[in-house]
């Protein structure tokens, strides 16, 4: 049988994991070897890894995981371990031309591994079976409100934490808009109907904000979308893919508009294909929003780690998800992991 190795993310600000200690439990019965990195700062403590049976090894010691081990982590790999030789699990970001995931690619093809990217993970009607989508919308539309609410009180957002769990992070952006006297804003949320739209949609509306929602059938015209200017915040909840059409273009910044929030919650400011055209790179939780435009204010929140902000909630409902799939690891040749291979396959011949 397979061998799991649950690595430690060593990327900062990162506390989700994607195995819960039940889900290691379900793994062990079904004749697996888990092993488990220690972490400091995992939200799931490392003594419930141990209580469920799982083999626990130091942070980091996956390099020198046995050569059959699968490696299994969420956010990207350190760069300083040159070639790779594992199979690994994650998101890695690497098949839309962005630069750092064509070196990740070369990473694998010099050290013989290979990549079964989180992201491609589909079934037969090529829907992801596991995403943080919800947790993203859910995290990135409260932080478009929190920059509302900063640009109304004429204070920097400021830096953010993980809240303890959604009803607080609820109470803390009421009492952010309460303090800087700050209107209900307008919003538009274009990907409604997907995890991440409807996880957006359901923060605003437990503040009282009724976004207007659209999808597919009201961008396949292609644009432009004179809409997005006419809202408060706009919330992109589609992934840059080819086809999608261009929502916000550079020129918006110095065109009229309502507009003073974007929240990029899918968040590929790298992708040739990113629909929001007004930024290059990801903001971060010591400074979240990037400043666009100043008269009048345009701020872009683009953390590219959301869900890790509400990472108890996020974790489990991912892993909930991932599981069954999991779970089919010895057959890696089938289903849903032969058509991530195949993904890997085809980027890699292109390089």
């Amino acid at each position: 049988m397979s061998h799991l190795w649950v690595r430690a993310e060593e990327r900062a600000n990162e506390r989700r994991v994607g195995v819960t200690p039940t889900g290691v439990a379900q793994l062990l019965a079904a004749g697996f070897s888990v092993t488990v990195e220690d972490s400091p700062t995992r939200i799931i403590p490392i003594d419930s890894y141990r209580q469920a049976g799982a083999q626990i090894a130091p942070p980091g010691t996956w390099r020198q995981a046995p050569a059959d081990a699968i490696i299994f982590g969420l956010k990207e790999l350190p760069g300083d371990t040159g070639p790779l030789r594992h199979r690994h699990i994650l998101f890695g970001h690497a098949f839309k031309g962005q630069a750092d995931g064509q070196h990740l690619l070369k990473r694998f093809m010099s050290g013989g591994g290979a990549l079964y990217d989180l992201e491609y993970l589909v079934d037969k009607t090529n829907r992801r079976v596991a995403a943080f989508g919800y947790w993203a919308g859910y995290v990135g539309a409260a932080l478009s409100v929190a920059a509302w609410a900063a640009q109304h009180a004429g204070t920097p957002m400021g830096c953010v934490r993980d809240w303890p769990d959604q009803e607080a992070l609820i109470a803390d952006m009421a009492t952010r808009l309460t303090s800087a006297k700050a209107p209900l804003p307008t919003a538009l949320i274009i990907g409604a109907l997907g995890r991440t739209g409807t996880g957006a949609s359901d923060f605003l509306k437990t503040l009282g904000i009724t976004p207007t929602a659209w999808d597919m059938a009201e961008t396949a015209h292609g644009g432009p979308f004179p809409e997005v200017l006419a809202h408060n915040i706009f919330l992109n909840c589609i992934l840059a893919n080819a086809g999608v059409p261009v929502f916000v273009p550079a020129s918006a910044a110095k065109a009229p508009r309502a507009l003073r929030v974007i929240g990029d919650i899918a968040c590929d400011p790298s992708s040739d294909f990113s629909p929001v055209k007004l930024y290059d790179h990801v903001t971060t939780w010591a400074e979240p929003t990037l400043r666009v435009a100043n008269q009048p204010p345009l701020d872009i929140m683009a953390i590219d780690n959301l869900p890790s902000l509400l990472p108890l909630e996020s974790s489990q409902d991912f892993a909930d998800q991932l599981l069954p799939h999991l779970l089919t690891l010895s057959a890696m040749d089938q289903g849903v992991w032969a058509r991530a291979a195949a993904m890997y396959q085809s980027a890699t011949a292109a390089l």
